[in-house]
């Protein structure tokens, strides 16, 4: 086995810094810090230093990088319309009903989520069928009811 003997040196001063202005407090010297040197007395021999070396420039093996999931892309609101209608008070119960409905299925809705599913429910419809609906729903006097 090698032995090994340990010397401790002195470091020199830290460089000084630039001069403050009398009104700051005197910064005082940091102690002296010291270094430790570690000398083996046993000289190292080229035929080990090599595979050091070798070892040393070959890349070392690494464990796989997960890959990161990747962002979401942030999704753009879409732009509000706020809109009036007049509706007829019978089919206004019947709005009420079905957020009563939905409710009871543990998907309580507001009446623009109902007014924006049965939009889509009439979107998703052939041509026959919508005019088929649109048929079923009587005309009414458009515009804001006389007091």
């Amino acid at each position: 086995m090698a032995t090994t003997t340990v010397k401790v040196v002195n470091s020199p001063k830290p460089a000084a810094k630039a001069a403050k202005p009398v009104a700051q407090a005197v910064v005082k010297a940091a102690p002296k810090a010291a270094k430790v040197r570690v000398e083996s007395t046993k000289p190292a021999t080229p035929a080990v230093a090599k595979p050091v070396e070798k070892a040393l420039a070959q890349p070392v093996a690494r464990p796989p990088v997960k890959a990161l999931p990747a962002k979401a892309e942030k999704v753009k609101k879409p732009k509000l319309v706020r809109d009036s209608f007049t509706i007829p008070k019978g089919e206004y119960v019947v709005l009420d009903a079905l957020k009563a409905r939905a409710a009871k299925l543990a998907q309580p809705a507001k009446k623009s989520e109902l007014l924006r599913a049965g939009i889509k429910a009439l979107a998703a419809m052939n041509d026959a069928a919508l005019k088929a609906a649109l048929q079923a729903v009587p005309a009414i006097k458009t515009g804001r009811p006389k007091n």
